[in-house]
């Protein structure tokens, strides 16, 4: 919100001293212009300011009739207002209604609908936007830093719910209470609303990779919760349990790692060979949690599959080699 303040304040003073230098009547309408152009994102800036300048030409047009036929009348004003927004809104250019009454009343409170007095808006309309399209498109803040920190701080808390799977498998007592992966599904969630907003300001070779990545996140915290529903139903000690929380340690590590190496999968594999292996059980009680064990790691390995089908990135100096390489685990 800092950043925006200054590059409206600096848009501002450039439009105000530009349609003074120009002589345009009024240029602190350039200003108030400007301001109403300034956006969080280039992209979003470029499609609100088109929107916004149609949206007063529209307008202009419109408003200049109703006072040509009708005179300078504040029940014309209402007319315009009631059949003008409407339209406007129906062409897609809602963005533009604030902009557009702006021109349209300074016409009305001038009485005066001549092409000099029409033209002299439009000026207006070019210096206030444009100043506030060019200061959005010179700089934008880099979102890459608080990404990659974001990126660290999921890793992290995935790295402890596997731990805390492991330690659930190896002893049904053990109590955890899942703060992590409320923490982690908050972290994805801003991670997903920045990569987006990085995104919008990528105009020219747009980069998908941080939102591929924070969106792999979100599909794998789905295929935790399954596997915790899974857990809870294991409530006696195996030694399939131990095993296979064997798996989750490891993993708690390979989630940390640059690069998707497929260790965790390849243990998964021989894992469910000895399951096959292994004696049918001998009691109801082992049968339900042996089951549950077998559909645990079913469910670990839908998550395996999600990181072996995205991509992430891994910082400015290796995005490269992360886009030529699978995701984290």
């Amino acid at each position: 919100m800092g950043f925006r303040v200054i590059k409206t304040t600096i848009a501002t003073v450039l439009a105000i001293l530009i349609a003074h230098l120009l002589h345009i009547a009024n240029p602190l309408s350039a200003g108030l212009l400007a301001i109403l152009g300034v956006d969080v994102t280039r992209k979003r800036s470029i499609r609100t300011v088109s929107s916004r300048f149609l949206a007063s030409i529209v307008g202009l047009a419109m408003s200049s009739v109703l006072f040509y036929l009708f005179g300078f009348h504040i029940w014309v004003l209402a007319v315009f207002i009631l059949v003008g927004f409407p339209l406007i809104a129906r062409a897609n250019l809602k963005e533009g209604i604030v902009t557009c009454s702006v021109v349209v009343f300074r016409v009305f409170g001038g009485e005066d609908i001549s092409m000099t007095a029409l033209g002299t808006q439009v000026v207006l309309l070019t210096i206030g936007l444009g100043c506030a399209t060019v200061v959005n498109l010179i700089y934008m803040p880099n979102e890459e830093d608080k990404l990659t920190s974001i990126r660290r701080k999921v890793d992290g808390l995935f790295a402890c719910i596997f731990t805390h799977i492991a330690s659930q498998l190896r002893s049904p007592d053990y109590v955890w209470s899942g703060q992590e992966l409320i923490e982690a599904s908050r972290e994805v969630g801003l991670g997903l609303s920045t990569a987006k907003r990085a995104l919008d300001n990528q105009v020219i070779s747009p980069n998908e990779a941080w939102t591929i990545y924070f969106y792999m996140r979100k599909q794998q915290l789905d295929r935790i919760e399954s596997m915790l529903q899974l857990i809870s139903q294991i409530y006696q000690r195996m030694p399939q349990g131990e095993s296979t929380a064997v798996l989750f340690d490891q993993l708690s590590l390979d989630v940390k790692q640059e690069i998707y190496a497929g260790t965790t999968e390849q243990m998964l594999k021989e894992l469910e060979m000895e399951f096959k292996a292994m004696e049918l059980p001998a009691s109801r009680e082992e049968f339900e949690i042996r089951s549950a064990i077998l559909q645990l790691c079913r469910e670990l390995a839908l998550y395996l599959d999600i990181s072996k089908k995205s991509k992430y990135p891994t910082g400015r100096s290796e995005r490269s080699r992360a886009l030529r390489s699978t995701g984290r685990a």
